[in-house]
């Protein structure tokens, strides 16, 4: 339900134009989707736990998986034998990856018929120390690694000693969201994302108490779900804030969420490069950032189109949040110039990145197949 899964539904429906696309879900426990699935793009689930765990194998963790990897809790025996037996039962084509114990395992068991792509939806240095090592080992077996931002792209660029032979640089295209231009009225800020340590709303609570004090008719709506909710509610009754800061649970629509709001903020710890900073962008809603690693300041010029703070720092980030609040002026400034920065994260614009990634690895491969990128691509 999160931003990597929008993402990944997004550039499927784009490569869908032009090929033939199955998204592979390693585990399922919903029994339906969150997110309308891409037209003409097949899902394929590996372990269907809608009913709970089911099997003997399922008991075990995965032995494929560095223990410090975010999702290792999710893998376990069956996982690993399901994930090695779709893999190797590849005969061609491309195999896209989206966090590192699936770049992994392709790196490990795809067959050099097959095209391998992994992708890094956070950035390297997060990820822990037998994950680091790991990749610093297998991800010169890839075909190509695609990094979000330039700052990551410099990361692994350092940590490969062997590298694949293509490392690229492609972020993020921002999805379409259909809902008109926020009018930027409203004493309303929005924080979306899940509630994890990593996204910091435990920062944004306590800068939000200072905020009160001088603006108590402005409100904070948080929308995500997850493990730290108990923990947040916790901190919201304790700053006597329950009628100011509200816990909206899960966003349907993100784009009517934010054309709701006068200001998007970002209290994250570290990120990739976040979507809901181009999200809100994209609908003219001016965001207040933490200049957290990786991602905002590739995204935001601070005073142009968004304003940036130093990562973690409270009092900072509620002098940005009031300075917005005080501002009309600088909210339509902020919104103005984020318009346009949107338009740069357009499918329009990141597609054609992938075009020619694909196209590049497929004339490497001496594949006869090989589909010229489109008119404008570049890198």
């Amino acid at each position: 339900m999160g931003g990597t899964i929008r993402t990944v539904f997004n550039l499927a429906a784009h490569l869908a134009k032009n090929h033939d696309v199955e998204i592979v879900s390693v585990v399922r426990e919903l029994p339906e989707l969150f997110f309308e699935p891409p037209p003409g793009v097949r899902i394929t689930c590996l372990d269907d736990r809608v009913d709970g765990r089911k099997g003997l194998l399922n008991r075990f963790r995965s032995r494929l998986t560095p223990s410090d990897e975010a999702a290792a809790h999710w893998y376990t025996l069956k996982t690993d034998i399901a994930l090695a037996r779709y893999i190797r039962g590849r005969r061609g084509g491309v195999l896209i990856g989206t966090r590192p114990a699936l770049n992994l395992l392709i790196a490990r068991f795809a067959g050099p018929e097959v095209i391998t792509i992994g992708q890094e939806h956070a950035n390297l240095p997060s990820h822990g120390e037998e994950t680091r090592k790991q990749i610093a080992r297998r991800y010169g077996r890839l075909t190509a690694v695609a990094t979000l931002t330039e700052t990551d792209l410099r990361s692994y660029r350092k940590a490969l000693k062997n590298p694949p032979a293509h490392l690229v640089r492609i972020p993020n295209a921002v999805p379409e969201l259909n809902a008109p231009p926020a009018p930027r009225t409203a004493p309303v800020a929005v924080a979306i994302g899940r509630l994890a340590h990593v996204k910091g709303y435990d920062l944004l609570i306590r800068a939000w108490a200072h905020v009160h004090k001088v603006h108590p008719e402005w409100v904070l709506r948080i929308y995500g779900s997850g493990a730290r909710h108990d923990k947040l509610v916790e901190s919201i009754e304790k700053r006597e804030l329950t009628d100011c800061v509200q816990l909206m649970g899960l966003a349907n629509d993100v784009g009517t969420v934010l054309a709701g709001a006068s200001m998007n903020i970002l209290s994250s710890r570290r990120e990739g490069m976040p979507m809901t900073i181009l999200e809100a962008m994209s609908v003219g809603v001016p965001v207040v950032a933490y200049d957290c690693p990786t991602g905002p300041a590739e995204i935001i010029t601070d005073g142009h189109n968004g304003l940036l703070v130093p990562a973690g720092k409270i009092h900072a980030l509620a002098d940005a949040i009031g300075r917005l609040i005080v501002d009309p002026d600088l909210r339509d400034q902020l919104a103005e110039n984020g318009f346009a920065t949107a338009k740069e994260y357009d499918m329009s614009a990141i597609g054609p990145l992938w075009d020619e990634l694909l196209h590049a690895c497929l004339v490497q491969d001496g594949r006869h197949d090989a589909v010229r990128p489109g008119p404008g691509s570049g890198r």
